[in-house]
């Protein structure tokens, strides 16, 4: 169910950009059992990491607090639409809902004015499309070499860990 107090403060989160150098305006926040149990604000600039967006900074700030890599039953409070990257993140982890204040439409619009330099743009109908496809199909060239070493690899894990 949602509720307005933990939106507001993933808001809070992306308001940090507003005065943290190397923040960009993207808050998010984790929640499980009824408790915040992540923080998260795009750091993408001040760590030179395209992925720290603000949903997946939560969600690693929750998986280190928790010690874990499942956060089933946990929901996830953003201040704008997660991209095509934070949407995967979600999947993995296993979030089962996302709530979420402005849409990706909203921000590119709003943030249009932003010299590439400083954050570079995308197409949101492209980046979905070609994140939910095979890397072989999408806009990237790609070439697959299969490895018999790299699959014995992912074999003898599996059976490590009782696979």
């Amino acid at each position: 169910m949602y509720n307005p107090a933990f939106m507001a403060q993933a808001i809070a989160q992306s308001r940090r950009a507003l005065s943290e150098p190397g923040t960009e305006p993207f808050g998010a926040v984790v929640v499980k059992d009824g408790e915040i149990v992540g923080w998260g604000v795009n750091r993408s600039r001040l760590h030179f990491d395209p992925t720290s967006h603000g949903e997946t900074e939560a969600i690693r700030d929750a998986c280190r607090r928790l010690e874990c890599t499942d956060l089933s039953g946990a929901h996830l409070y953003s201040s704008c639409e997660p991209c095509a990257l934070c949407v995967a993140t979600i999947h993995v982890v296993g979030i089962t809902k996302v709530f979420y204040a402005g849409s990706l439409e909203t921000s590119n619009a709003a943030l249009s004015g932003v010299a590439r330099s400083i954050r570079r743009r995308g197409d949101v109908k492209a980046l979905r499309a070609d994140a939910g496809a095979p890397v072989a199909n999408g806009s990237i060239p790609a070439e697959a070499f299969p490895s018999a070493e790299a699959e014995d690899i992912l074999r003898e894990w599996a059976r490590m860990m009782g696979g």
